[in-house]
């Protein structure tokens, strides 16, 4: 092992961590946000809505995310009304191709992450909301919304640090993320094993952030159900 190339090889992959971290946060966000409308389309009570949330869960959960890349990436070029239509700046860019794939892929993993969140929810607490009044948006806000995340935390999280690992797959559409940077360094040095080594120390330490994030919440999530300290219990 050469010191001097690994730190050398280590910064050059740390410069390209903006890029893997937007598409992380961007993917995830809007994948957040589109597995929301999905959930409350499968369980809203429409049976059209339910069937196209259905189709839609089954499709990304049931292919492969690289295909559906580049589908993307590839495909949307083939249609004519796409590249003449107001989105084509945006679409024909590499980037928003990865974002929007990756998105696109954690929203039906999120969605049925989120249903059996919802599902876990005591009948006996909504109950008691209705008894004392609560309907509407104000029973999701406060009694099923917090529950169901409590319980969709941790199947949630390791969706996260999936995406994650997946932003490395932007790569094989030209998005120079880390991954893609280490590939590049690998064509031109013929040195693998130090190139992918610091990758690696990357992702790790990325990931190991999340899941102390996602630890944090959780935590947060159910101080709760902590025993009480003695002085409270006294």
């Amino acid at each position: 092992m050469d010191i001097e190339f690994l730190s050398s090889t280590m910064v050059t992959l740390l410069k390209a961590l903006p890029v893997t971290l937007a598409l992380f946060a961007l993917s995830v966000s809007i994948g957040c946000v589109l597995a929301l409308v999905i959930v409350w389309m499968r369980v809203g009570g429409n049976r059209h809505l339910a069937g196209f949330a259905k189709g839609y869960i089954f499709v990304f959960r049931g292919s492969p995310l690289l295909i559906q890349m580049f589908l993307v990436f590839y495909g949307l070029a083939q249609f004519d009304f796409i590249r003449n239509g107001p989105l084509w700046p945006l679409l024909r860019e590499p980037f928003v191709c990865a974002v929007l794939s990756l998105a696109l892929c954690t929203a039906g993993y999120s969605a049925e992450i989120f249903r059996g969140g919802i599902r876990s929810v005591p009948p006996r607490e909504i109950e008691a909301a209705r008894a004392i009044g609560m309907s509407g948006f104000l029973l999701v806000r406060r009694i099923i919304a917090p529950i169901a995340l409590r319980f969709a935390l941790p199947a949630y999280s390791t969706e996260v640090v999936l995406m994650m690992k997946s932003t490395s797959l932007a790569s094989l559409v030209t998005v120079w993320e880390v991954t893609g940077v280490a590939q590049r360094l690998i064509s031109h040095t013929y040195r693998t094993m130090e190139v992918f080594l610091c990758a690696a120390v990357i992702y790790l330490v990325l990931n190991f952030i999340v899941l102390q994030a996602m630890a944090l919440l959780e935590h947060f999530l159910s101080r709760h159900l902590r025993a009480a300290p003695p002085a409270a219990k006294a």
